[in-house]
């Protein structure tokens, strides 16, 4: 399944930082692919007319029951307020017992670096993932 590739929402204001957030989860079994693809197409559309969405982007590895996210926001508050805003509220809700694992992990990068590139968001992924298994004290960082 190919990338959805970045949509730029709203236009970011020159000379401002935006919020970044990549998240990574993993559906239980391949069995769980086509809901979770399914419902994450409505919070797809959401985020493209969210109020201060300044870019977004999905990955869809099927195969490997995992699926990525990247967005970019004006701010914190943004992106809080549209994680709780129907209809991502219930779809992230609705999804919680197919999840095997999540990762989330957030920094700010200056407004014209946007769009953020996939390798750097894997690999502060991969970063996230190392510091929580060491936070659990486990190196296989199953979850």
């Amino acid at each position: 399944m190919p990338t959805l590739p970045w949509v730029t929402p709203n236009p970011a204001r020159p000379d401002t930082q935006a919020f970044v957030m990549a998240s990574r989860f993993e559906v239980r079994s391949l069995k769980d692919v086509p809901r979770f693809f399914r419902k994450s197409l409505a919070a797809w559309r959401q985020v493209r007319q969210a109020p201060g969405a300044l870019g977004a982007s999905l990955v869809a590895r099927p195969l490997r029951r995992t699926f990525l996210t990247l967005s970019a926001w004006e701010s914190r508050e943004a992106l809080y307020t549209y994680a709780r805003t129907e209809p991502h509220k219930s779809v992230m809700t609705g999804l919680r017992d197919t999840m095997r694992t999540s990762t989330f992990t957030f920094w700010e990068v200056p407004a014209d670096a946007l769009p953020i590139d996939w390798a750097e968001a894997e690999r502060r992924l991969a970063e996230q993932d190392r510091a929580d298994a060491e936070g659990r004290g486990t190196a296989s960082g199953a979850r």
